[in-house]
This record gives C-alpha cells, sequence and structure tokens, in this order.
C-alpha cells in the first residue's frame, strides 16, 4: 500500500513542478510519476530532510528538485 501512495504523491509532486515551469502539457502520466520520485530523491539529497512529510518525501525539497529536474531536462531535450 506504501507504494500506491508513494505513485501518488509522486505523480502530484511531478504535476506540479511541470506546471510551474511550463512543461507540464508535455509530460505524460508516466513522466510526471518518475519526475516526481526522482526529483524527491534529488531534492531531500541537495536540501535534507525537513518539512511535511507525505508517503516518505518530503514535500518542499520534494518539489525544489523536481523543478530543478524538469527544467535540466527540458533544457537539454528541447526541441528548436
Amino acid at each position: 500500500m506504501h507504494w500506491l501512495w508513494v505513485l501518488i504523491v509522486g505523480a502530484i509532486i511531478g504535476a506540479i513542478a511541470g506546471g510551474i515551469t511550463n512543461r507540464g502539457e508535455s509530460m505524460g502520466c508516466f513522466s510526471n510519476i518518475l519526475a516526481g520520485i526522482v526529483g524527491s530523491a534529488l531534492g531531500e539529497w541537495l536540501l535534507g530532510s525537513w518539512g511535511p512529510q507525505l508517503a516518505g518525501m518530503y514535500l518542499i525539497p520534494s518539489l525544489i528538485g523536481s523543478i530543478i529536474l524538469v527544467a535540466v531536462v527540458s533544457v537539454i531535450f528541447e526541441r528548436k
């Protein structure tokens, strides 16, 4: 049951990060989940564990890490 919550929270964090960076329309559901989970790990690694926690993810560092991840990946794979 824990992994289901991780997927749901990861999808929400990835969707918020895509919306903030204006890249949300090009990301699908799977990409949102992946961006949320990987961004969560990146954010907690860079910023530590602080703030509110949901499904084992600290929300503020996770959101910041996801925004960084989505921005970097969108710059790398940007189509001209």
